[in-house]
């Protein structure tokens, strides 16, 4: 079995929820208290050894790809000069973290079209596909779990988080399972944003993908769904019928942070300024002050 060494973060998106803000501003990089979100999903990479990142971009994402360069050298002489030389070093470790690839996305609309845009870059072996605008936070990373069950089962690998709440699980594909083994399902359905009384699990399935390179064949052959959009779940659904099996993973000691509107990111923000060892104490202050003057 094939090493998995390459990651596709598909960034390509308008960020629309997000607007005024994103006109100018890839949604990807909103900061969580001083990174971006991008940043967190590609840490989440290299963390789990992966060694190139490959993403997909669209029109005014440029920021994403300064991020990820050398600190330019007017930057670098300021802290100097300032004897900030724990931020140099902090700034200097991005763009070191992996080998960074960067593809225009083209194609119709879907959430299949930024992985389809890869193919040139995979040459034909296994690769993860995590959101640029998404995250979960775990220990051991939720790309490192993942890819311990692809290495002993091979075939397509999703992670999965449990939905504590009932009413919330029409928000997501939530995933009909089949016991495998601890922590691991083989996926019999996923049914998109269901009535929460009728959901086969509370298991939310998506965000993180490991795909054999057939992905791509399929991708090319299923027909526009809805919206006339290229969907990854129907061409997951059509490898599924020809033979290849699809596993959740359910990680464990996570928590899921979708970025993708204002209140779940502004949840996130607090959720890392609390545990952000330089203001937390402070932070955590002014929160309590806040609440009781509510």
């Amino acid at each position: 079995m094939k090493k998995i060494t390459k990651v596709v973060i598909p960034a390509a998106g308008f960020g629309t929820r997000f607007l005024p803000q994103t006109k100018a501003l890839p949604k990807e990089m909103l900061p969580v208290v001083d990174k971006p979100v991008i940043q967190y999903v590609v840490e989440e990479a290299v963390n789990s050894g992966i060694e190139n990142i490959v993403i997909i971009t669209g029109a005014n994402k440029r920021a994403i790809e300064d991020h990820f360069d050398n600190p330019n050298e007017d930057l670098i002489k300021n802290l100097i000069q300032g004897n900030k030389l724990e931020l140099l070093e902090q700034v200097k470790k991005i763009s070191e973290m992996a080998r960074f690839i960067y593809l225009r996305q083209k194609g119709p609309y879907g959430n299949g079209t930024p992985v389809l845009t890869a193919e040139p870059v995979i040459d034909n072996e296994p690769f993860a596909v995590l959101w640029g605008d998404e995250f979960i936070y775990s220990t051991p990373p939720r790309l490192a779990q993942m890819k311990a069950v692809y290495e002993k089962f091979g075939g397509i690998v999703i992670s999965g988080v449990r939905i504590e709440k009932k009413e919330d699980l029409k928000r997501y594909g939530i995933a009909d399972l089949e016991p495998v083994e601890d922590r691991v399902f083989k996926i019999k359905a996923i049914v998109e944003k269901p009535d929460p009384d009728n959901a086969p699990s509370n298991l939310m399935t998506g965000g993180g993908y490991i795909f054999p390179p057939e992905i791509f064949s399929a991708l090319k052959r299923i027909q526009p769904g809805k919206g006339g959009e290229i969907w990854l779940v129907d061409a997951i659904n059509l490898l599924k019928e020809e033979g290849v099996p699809v596993y959740a993973v359910e990680i464990e000691n996570a928590k899921y942070y979708d970025t993708g509107d204002k209140l779940a990111y502004m949840k996130t923000v607090v959720d890392f300024a609390l545990r952000h060892p330089s203001i937390n104490g402070e932070f955590r202050e002014y929160l309590n002050t806040v609440l009781l003057a509510a």
